[in-house]
């Protein structure tokens, strides 16, 4: 279980055996079953989630009843409500479970704690942050200039794994296309 978070920790930056340890004590330990939410809107977000296995979907709900997938995460991958997170607020989206899911959670009080006790974790996350504004920063363009085709070609290429786990209508929610075209999309392949 620590030995992902550990290989998360120093693809970035070194720490010790003890740091380490002393990390790991402020994470909790987490299990979800497939379907399950690990969030949901308008539930205070007291965690950032880090996935030691499974696959799960961030998503918004529209007044209309349509569901908008934000993104995905899969072992080794951070997710929450970031701004509900940060600025202690109730959930605008909804995290739930795609398969049976495992997470480490990280409050933003321990957070904020361990980056000011270790140079290296502030670093870390701040690197994790920079990553993650730059994925966003794309999935919107991506969705604001391309095609369905390119958009469905570039998550094959960027996310293979993800592709055989994700349900199709899953998959056509994020991509912003309804299920016929995904199905379009299939057979052109």
């Amino acid at each position: 279980m620590s030995k992902t978070l550990r290989e998360q920790f120093e693809k970035l930056i070194d720490v010790t055996d003890d740091e380490f340890d002393y990390i790991l004590s402020h994470f909790t330990y987490r299990k979800f079953k497939k379907h399950q939410f690990i969030l949901q809107e308008d539930q205070l977000v007291l965690y950032d989630y880090f996935l030691l296995s499974g696959c799960v979907k961030s998503y918004y709900t529209d007044k209309a009843g349509k569901m908008h997938i934000l993104l995905f995460a899969i072992r080794d991958w951070w997710i929450t409500d970031y701004e509900a997170y940060y600025y202690q607020r109730k959930a605008n989206v909804n995290i739930d479970c795609l398969e049976d899911t495992e997470v480490l959670c990280l409050s933003n009080e321990n957070r904020e704690k361990l980056c000011k006790e270790f140079h290296q974790v502030e670093h870390f996350f701040r690197k994790k942050t920079n990553r993650r504004n730059v994925a966003l920063q794309n999935r919107i363009l991506s969705l604001l200039s391309s095609t369905a085709k390119e958009r469905y070609e570039k998550f094959i290429l960027e996310y293979p794994s993800l592709v055989q786990k994700l349900p199709k209508h899953t998959l056509a929610a994020y991509l912003g296309v309804t299920r016929e075209t995904l199905s379009r999309l299939y057979s052109s392949k």
